[in-house]
């Protein structure tokens, strides 16, 4: 936060300088005290304009607001009339305001396009357009990636059982887990309930059902944490080209789940019946 300020001044005091030497040619550079506005405003959307980040838009338009003015009238000083400046400053500093909360207000609605509200983790839209840039690179490079499937086991009965704000909980601390478990270049998603999607890249069916196991366990030690009776099951496919769309990964990957589902069922059956 002090060395983002710190590079703010900077640029905001190199900006003063450039416009002050070009302020008796024909060249301006005022258009230039917006980039320090923009770049502020970005990052406080990012950081979801916390009260922080909110006085620090303020800030930095005043900043850019004092500085332009003050370059302006040292031009011609003494011969500009301070309360040109102050009006000058206020009328800026307004000015530079309402525009970095346009840019705040754009960029959430931008990222919220792209993110699931309850989790922040990607969204339908997002992870067809990862899986499209991930196929055109396995194409070319002949390498494997995974979608891997993830379902919560009994969740809607215990959304039924505990209400749905517990369920949320669940759902957060299972997007929790899985960021934490995965790498900063796999991609991960919810769009529909309890089912959560992970892409993996550079990834073969071997590697990535390790990648599933320690995840379902991870998640299952949290649930067991926090008093949750839920376990994890996972499905995956594996694949290399762009011949699937996301829609039939997303099938193949559910049958594969139902699949080792009815094996363990029958497995289960086979054992009580020996028992017996």
């Amino acid at each position: 936060m002090l060395f983002r300020s710190l590079l703010i001044l900077v640029e905001v005091l190199f900006i003063t300088v450039l416009n002050y030497y070009m302020a008796s040619s024909y060249y301006s550079l005022d258009v230039l005290y917006c980039l320090p506005v923009i770049q502020t405003a970005r990052f406080a959307a990012i950081q979801s304009q916390s009260s922080a980040e909110t006085f620090s838009l303020s800030f930095v338009a005043i900043v850019c607001a004092v500085a332009w003015s003050t370059a302006e009238a040292a031009v011609t000083w003494p011969n500009f009339p301070i309360g040109a400046v102050l009006m000058n400053i206020i009328t800026r500093a307004v000015t530079f305001t309402i525009i970095a909360r346009v840019i705040v207000k754009l960029w959430k609605d931008r990222e919220s396009a792209r993110k699931d509200p309850l989790t922040g983790l990607t969204n339908r839209f997002e992870l067809t357009k990862s899986l499209e840039e991930m196929q055109l690179r396995s194409e070319s490079s002949g390498s494997p990636y995974t979608l891997l499937f993830f379902d919560i086991e009994l969740f809607k009965v215990f959304n039924h059982k505990f209400g749905l704000q517990s369920g949320d909980d669940v759902l957060k601390q299972l997007a929790v887990v899985l960021q934490e478990a995965t790498k900063i270049n796999d991609i991960v998603s919810r769009f529909i309930s309890d089912e959560f999607y992970v892409l993996l890249p550079d990834m073969d069916e071997q590697l990535s059902h390790r990648v599933a196991r320690r995840i379902c366990g991870a998640a299952e030690r949290k649930f067991k944490q926090k008093g949750w009776e839920l376990t994890l099951s996972y499905g995956l496919v594996s694949d290399i080209g762009s011949h699937k769309t996301l829609e039939e990964l997303i099938e193949l990957a559910r049958e594969n789940k139902n699949i080792k589902t009815q094996i363990a069922s029958g497995i289960s059956k086979e054992m009580q019946t020996a028992v017996c």
